[in-house]
């Protein structure tokens, strides 16, 4: 196996470097390497706002090397946007209501309007991604990603109330446009929601890590 390295952004939008392995046509590596909550102090920590963009930066990466198949380990995630930083780095557009796109972290999904996945990567057809989660939790409720996971990462209860809003929002969306469940798969909540917005990309497909 063959480590590489790639910048990102963490997810407070800050430069890291991020790891992956290669091995053939073969890439894995974990979100915590880009939007990890160790890498972001307790006085820093932002969960409104923190993104999961840098994940989407690893993916490209993968790509780059010629990956053919990834696998992506969830969990330690700092970011509780179901994913939608990551989908906005590999193209996708998730649009407000004046067509512009939505800002970054999940406080920003209520203003979620339509999410159009025509500009995703290319490449992205016919790789196979196999999502591997640490829990079983679904995307949104008093079992999903804000409530269980979101005090740990600094929300308070009223942040935490926001925050599933915007993940049921999210999932709603994508449910009308797309025609797609990401809110009730076992997993959809790790890492907070991205496994809910993994479920967007083509061939992709969670299963216990």
């Amino acid at each position: 196996r063959s480590p590489g390295r790639a910048p990102v952004l963490d997810a407070l939008g800050r430069s890291r470097v991020g790891r992956l392995a290669v091995a053939g046509d073969l890439a894995v590596f974990e979100v915590a390497t880009a939007v990890g909550l160790e890498a972001i102090a307790d006085s820093e920590r932002a969960i409104m706002a923190a993104d999961s963009r840098g994940v989407g930066q690893l993916i490209r990466a993968a790509l780059d090397a010629g990956a053919r198949r990834l696998v992506i380990g969830l969990g330690g995630s700092a970011t509780n946007d179901g994913g939608a930083g990551m989908l906005q780095a590999l193209g996708a557009l998730l649009l407000d209501a004046h067509h512009q796109p939505i800002g970054a972290g999940g406080g920003c999904l209520q203003d979620l309007a339509a999410i159009d996945l025509s500009g995703l990567d290319k490449r992205l057809a016919g790789v196979e991604i196999v999502v591997a989660c640490d829990v079983d939790n679904p995307l949104c409720g008093e079992k999903g990603a804000s409530a269980v996971f979101g005090p740990q990462k600094g929300a308070t209860p009223e942040m935490v109330q926001a925050l599933d809003s915007g993940l049921h929002h999210f999932a709603a969306i994508a449910a009308r446009d797309l025609g797609l469940d990401i809110q009730s798969p076992a997993g959809a909540g790790a890492a907070g929601g991205m496994g809910g917005g993994v479920l967007l990309l083509p061939d992709a497909r969670l299963q216990a890590g």
